[in-house]
């Protein structure tokens, strides 16, 4: 009877560690400070509205930028968490064909792509893979008035509409130690656009439709506690 007892003792204590040591990381934060580079497309998708007749062959492409950024994550359970960065990037929307190359039409896009993602982590002994998805709002917060290339047309004012998307991520933290810290590898590709609209005083001279959908490809230290 008491082995018995004994027996029945260790398995219902077995039973109510295994949880726990299942999700030894739930309620964890997670910090990440990374180098970020963003490349974007800047295509053209569709031509809205032309009063110039500048547009018809017109391609573009917006420059990549390299910028600091910061992430943060909570771990709900061992394996699953949210994350969400914050950064901001700057880009230029330059002609690639129909006018010459290099012709500047967006100055100085200033972007702050406000993005949040569920991941799902692996363990894989010192480094732990993980795959995500997520929505994301590019947020425009300034745009030069005075591109070369449309201030020739009388452009007053250039706006970049700002847009509802959607991420995937994929990247993995290798701890360094057992005191929290570590390095991280991330890349994210976003599915998002813009609308790009130029005005002579209150008339809207051009309107186009870009596709975005940008590489976010990051590397950088972290720190768990």
């Amino acid at each position: 009877m008491r082995k018995t007892l004994l027996f029945a003792g260790t398995v219902a204590l077995a039973t109510m560690s295994t949880p726990a040591l299942a999700q030894d990381d739930a309620g964890n934060i997670q910090i990440k400070l990374l180098g970020t580079a963003v490349l974007p497309d800047g295509e053209i998708d569709q031509t809205n509205v032309d009063l110039v007749g500048i547009t018809d062959g017109l391609q573009t492409k917006a420059n990549d930028n390299v910028v600091p950024t910061i992430a943060a994550e909570y771990f709900i359970t061992n394996n699953f968490s949210i994350e969400t960065i914050a950064g901001t990037t700057q880009h230029d929307v330059d002609a690639t064909a129909g006018l010459p190359d290099g012709t500047e039409l967006v100055s100085d896009g200033l972007l702050l792509p406000a993005t949040v993602t569920a991941k799902a982590h692996f363990d894989l002994g010192g480094v732990k893979p993980y795959v995500g998805a997520g929505a994301a709002y590019f947020i425009w917060l300034d745009v030069d008035d005075t591109a070369a290339g449309t201030a020739p047309l009388g452009v007053t004012n250039t706006t970049l509409s700002d847009e509802f998307g959607f991420v995937l991520q994929a990247g993995l933290d290798a701890p360094v130690g057992d005191s929290g810290f570590g390095v991280s590898l991330d890349a994210k590709r976003y599915f998002i656009g813009t609308t790009a609209r130029w005005f002579v005083g209150d008339t809207l001279v051009i309107e186009n439709d870009h596709d975005l959908d940008p590489w976010v490809l990051s590397a950088g230290v972290s720190y768990r506690f």
